[in-house]
């Protein structure tokens, strides 16, 4: 069921207690954790955390620690399935659910008990009534009971028969119409996957209704609605009642500000920004002679020298960078690139520290699918420390990681164009890394391959003249393991101008892997994302274009 009150329903019960929070792994749950776990820290709210990447961590993590916790907070895992099915908890069991993933899954949200969803209900759920869903079994039993009084007499017996069965028929009749009806209601509702309100604003606003709701909350809270978060942001700069306090502000000072759409140009060249960032590489086709050509004419048009843009950006004479966004901003116009300047906020630790919203969505997203930490409970540890203002040296750790997986993308996008492995399966684009492509290994991991396949996307939209293929979707896919010959696949949504983009391969690749006795593994949160045995490719990617077509 949905919680109504967060403070009273939620916190209020489990602040008295001692809670076990499962953390998906994702920048946007690590963000809501730290949110959660420094308001547990005021309160003294005793709790473990056990980091989750897939179906399979949590199940094995609650098997673990069940008997010694009543209550389980889930962070964006959880809600897009029968929990109570997959868990088999026991019946005192209590599970809090923040998630962001879209749709809530029915039986989640009509269990009164075990089940309380912390989300927004005034995202456009859409769930369906509960009498289009579930059915008492009460009303199919009331015929099945007296068969007649044997003081009756036969004819009375025979026409009492004939109406019950009469009945019993109808009832039948109307069952399988409900029944028909909830199947089309259901494929309706659970057809697309999207996403909600990020969990990290549900938490922040928790916090901001308590009033503890810290600069370092604000700025842990990556940026998903500029518009709402520009409100706390003001309020908190402008709390400077005093010297002394003024000086703490400054120390962490969160600003609203429009700047420049390229990837950590602020910690990196302006030239290897440019070069790496999605959105110019697509727009200019770097990949291409003529694209590196229109790179030059750009630069030149800004009125940059190579030696300066060639260096680090801290260091290009201030002169330049005084002007450099609307210097940018008006050239960018002249070579199709309109939306360069782009709505974030930005936080000053000190003098020195300067980090915007989007360089630190991709420096924890880098720490914590890098494969340099080993198991992915380090990496997440990693991750979750870099957004302490004490562990500024493992944000600047991920900045070069993020540098390192942005080169290896528009590397990879770069030969995957050049060599036309993008090909068109009719219903969608279909695109496979093979083993032994350059830095293939930076790409096992979900968030790391969806993230290449968006840019993709991107990238072959802007260069191909085929208008069909524009509209299409695409199905990308990557070695996991050499050792047990599987891949990860993941399904992208067609590239459109809409902020709406529901995903429909999650319940696609289900029907897909059943029909065709596919040896798949749906581990991942996210149901877009697969694991399929490598042999077993061919026939799942031929049932997919039928499924589809």
């Amino acid at each position: 069921m949905f919680v109504s009150d967060f403070r009273k329903e939620f916190y209020e019960v489990v602040q008295s207690q001692r809670v076990l929070l499962f953390v998906a792994s994702d920048v946007d749950a690590l963000c809501a954790c730290k949110i959660l776990q420094a308001l547990f820290q005021c309160d003294h709210v005793q709790y473990t955390l056990v980091p989750v990447s897939g179906w399979q961590e949590l199940e094995t993590a609650f098997l673990e620690h069940k008997e010694q916790f009543r209550y389980f907070i889930l962070i964006n895992c959880g809600s897009n399935v029968d929990l109570l099915d997959i868990l088999q908890p026991d019946e005192e069991a209590v599970f809090f659910v923040c998630d962001t993933h879209r749709p809530v899954n029915v039986v989640n949200v009509y269990s009164d008990t075990q089940i309380r969803l912390l989300i927004k209900q005034d995202d456009d759920l859409e769930v369906p009534a509960y009498e289009d869903i579930f059915r008492d079994e009460e009303e199919d039993e009331e015929h099945s009971g007296n068969e007649g009084d044997e003081g009756s007499e036969p004819s009375e017996k025979r026409t009492r028969l004939e109406e019950e069965i009469a009945a019993q028929t109808l009832k039948r009749r109307q069952r399988r119409e409900w029944e028909a009806r909830r199947r089309d209601v259901l494929f309706d509702y659970e057809q697309y996957e999207y996403h909600g309100t990020s969990a990290a604003m549900v938490m922040f606003d928790l916090a901001w209704l308590m009033s503890k709701d810290l600069s370092d909350m604000l700025w842990v809270k990556y940026v998903t609605d500029v518009g709402v978060l520009q409100r706390h942001v003001s309020r908190h700069s402008h709390r400077r009642e005093d010297e002394a306090h003024a000086l703490s502000v400054d120390c962490a000072r969160i600003s609203f500000e429009y700047d420049l759409r390229l990837a950590l140009y602020q910690h990196w060249s302006l030239h290897d920004s440019l070069c790496n960032t999605c959105y110019t590489a697509a727009r200019l086709q770097l990949w291409s002679l003529h694209g590196q050509k229109r790179l030059q004419e750009f630069l030149a048009d800004v009125g940059l020298p190579l030696k300066q843009v060639k260096q680090k950006f801290q260091s290009m004479d201030v002169s330049l960078k005084e002007n450099l966004r609307e210097m940018i901003e008006e050239s960018a116009n002249k070579f199709g690139m309109k939306d360069m300047r782009v709505q974030t906020f930005s936080v000053h630790f000190g003098f020195k520290h300067k980090f915007l919203a989007s360089d630190v969505v991709f420096a924890t997203m880098s720490l914590m699918e890098s494969p340099e930490h080993g198991s992915g409970t380090d990496s997440f540890t990693q991750a979750l420390d870099s957004l302490s203002r004490g562990n500024l040296d493992k944000l600047y750790h991920g900045l070069e990681l993020a540098k390192r997986q942005l080169r290896a993308t528009q590397q990879t996008i770069a030969s995957c164009l050049c060599t036309n492995l993008v090909v068109s399966q009719g219903p969608f684009l279909y695109c496979a890394l093979m083993e032994g492509t350059p830095d293939v290994a930076l790409f096992s991991k979900p968030a790391s391959l969806s993230l290449l396949s968006r840019h993709l996307l991107k990238s072959f939209v802007c260069s191909t003249k085929n208008r069909r293929c524009k509209l299409l979707p695409l199905v990308m896919a990557a070695p996991l393991s050499a050792e047990q010959g599987t891949v990860t696949m993941v399904g992208i949504p067609p590239e459109t101008d809409s902020s709406d983009r529901k995903n429909f391969f999650g319940r696609a690749f289900e029907k897909a892997a059943e029909g065709t006795n596919s040896r798949a593994l749906h581990n991942h949160f996210d149901l877009s994302v697969i694991e399929l045995k490598a042999e077993d490719r061919s026939k799942f990617l031929d049932a997919l274009v039928t499924l589809l077509s």
